[in-house]
């Protein structure tokens, strides 16, 4: 690799502008650190590892990030396979390993923690809501978001899926929302929590004035995370049949989780849009390989329903 390249491949803003350090690979691909793109401690003072470059960013051009957004710098096409931690050799004890059986013992140990079945995550948005609500108790639908959630409700009834549970955030929107979407599925169980409540994920770049303060972020981005860590994984191994799973939550909550699922840099979350209502597909294979089946779907909603407030 030319140091040209290196230079460029260390520039912030192809990261995400989310490292303080970028460590570029010279004449070799950097190791993949931990899953979900973590970022391994490096002790003060210690030497950078063999073959790496340590270049500082641009005075002033990246913001500080948490973590578990940074990536190996330069690997464009980088996968972290084990972004979950559920892997089958990272929910094993290698330690605990028979010494009379050997390898096939490590290999039925493997098999049994493979996941098995497909995961369909279905991330809806809630419809529009009461704006000048001065409290969330307040901030109710209108009438046209209730007729948007009456669309939403008809649509995943269409698709003939049989749907697991509906998690929902616990904010008077999202409640709303769900609460008219599960008439059109009935007996599908739901649950209500904290975690999918709105919030600023992470500082967004590139950085919109108008927008929060750093402690909004920090307080707001771990439970976002948390969410994130709690909900989108592989399946367990003990499930046997594809899962179909509804979580309505709010737009940015939805945007960071579909950066972080497809490992993309999460500080882009406030370059998609999402109308009031709409469906986000993720597929979430046994292997752990993600993919985004839709984003922001209204397409089943007349253009004069369509909101995106």
């Amino acid at each position: 690799m030319s140091f040209r390249r290196a230079l460029a491949l260390a520039a912030c803003g192809l990261a995400g502008g989310s490292a303080l350090f970028s460590a570029v690979g010279v004449g070799k691909q950097p190791a993949p650190r931990g899953a979900g793109g973590d970022a391994e401690t490096r002790s003060a003072g210690a030497a950078p590892g063999p073959g790496l470059l340590l270049l500082p960013p641009a005075a002033g051009s990246c913001p500080a990030a948490p973590g578990w957004v940074e990536r190996p710098a330069g690997a464009g096409g980088y996968w972290d396979s084990n972004w979950d931690r559920r892997e089958p050799l990272a929910l094993i004890n290698l330690k605990k390993k028979n010494e009379e059986t050997g390898e096939e013992e490590l290999a039925s140990r493997l098999d049994h923690c493979k996941a098995k079945a497909t995961r369909h995550i279905f991330l809806i948005r809630h419809s529009q809501y009461n704006l000048d609500g001065r409290i969330d108790k307040d901030r109710t639908l209108t009438q046209l978001g209730r007729e948007q959630a009456e669309l939403t409700g008809r649509r995943l009834a269409s698709l003939g899926l049989k749907f697991d549970t509906i998690i929902h955030s616990s904010m008077t929107r999202a409640t709303e929302t769900t609460d008219i979407i599960s008439k059109h599925l009935p007996g599908v169980k739901k649950i209500s929590t904290d975690l999918l409540r709105e919030g600023a994920p992470i500082e967004p770049v590139p950085p919109i004035s108008h927008w929060k303060p750093e402690a909004v972020y920090y307080e707001d981005g771990a439970r976002i995370e948390a969410a994130f860590r709690n909900y989108i994984h592989r399946a367990e191994a003990k499930q046997e049949e594809d899962s179909y799973e509804i979580f309505v939550c709010h737009a940015n909550v939805i945007r960071y989780i579909v950066c972080r699922a497809l490992q993309f840099p999460p500080e882009g979350w406030l370059r998609m849009s999402l109308n009031n209502g709409s469906i986000t597909h993720l597929v979430i294979r046994p292997s752990g390989r993600v993919a985004l089946r839709t984003l922001g779907d209204t397409g089943f909603m007349p253009p004069d329903k369509i909101t995106r407030t």
